[in-house]
């Protein structure tokens, strides 16, 4: 017995809710933004909750990873660079930061350390009091760091998530006598 093709029902007509238009024009702080910021920061807060904050950061700092590699190379590929240089591995990550709504600025770029400072979180508020979703800048700064320059570690010396009133972030690229006495979590290029 031969069919004929198989047509996908029509899908019902919605049926019109008189409070719809009125629940939609209520002035509720919530957007896709926002969501996604609060959603992000209670999965770090359960994290710290049920393993801990170090092991939280563990966690987050395998997803950093992954998204400094991916973040690196979309750069590299924009700038037509096999590897970025230390003056454009410094633009990157304050343009990185611009672009997901921080305002991260440098303040010191040497042959040893970029030195940056930041006025606003890309997660706002929802950052506050959750220091394990720091590990997102450290990871991805350094992913990016040790990738062009071959190595790198990264020090959260100030955070808005531990209540400070902005973030000054180092990242030294050597293992000098500082970096090494400085605490931070080091990155060094794959072979």
């Amino acid at each position: 017995m031969a069919r004929g093709p198989v047509r996908a029902a029509a899908a019902p007509a919605p049926v019109p809710l008189p409070i719809l238009d009125r629940v939609a024009a209520l002035d509720v702080p919530l957007d896709r933004d926002r969501f996604l910021r609060t959603l992000i920061r209670e999965l770090a807060g359960a994290l710290e909750d049920v393993v801990g904050l170090r092991e939280a950061s563990g966690f987050i700092t395998l997803v950093g990873q992954t998204m400094g590699d991916s973040i690196d190379r979309d750069y590299r590929v924009a700038l037509g660079a096999e590897r970025l240089g230390r003056e454009e591995v410094a633009a990157v990550l304050v343009d990185l930061k611009r672009r997901i709504g921080g305002d991260f600025y440098l303040i010191e770029e040497t042959e040893d350390r970029i030195v940056l400072g930041n006025r606003a979180c890309p997660f706002g508020d929802k950052v506050v009091g959750r220091p394990s979703m720091c590990m997102m800048t450290s990871n991805v700064f350094g992913a990016i760091a040790a990738e062009n320059l071959g190595y790198a570690k990264v020090e959260l010396q100030e955070t808005i998530a531990r209540g400070d009133p902005g973030c000054r972030v180092v990242v030294y690229l050597r293992p000098t006598a500082e970096s090494l006495a400085r605490e931070g979590r080091e990155y060094v290029r794959p072979a």
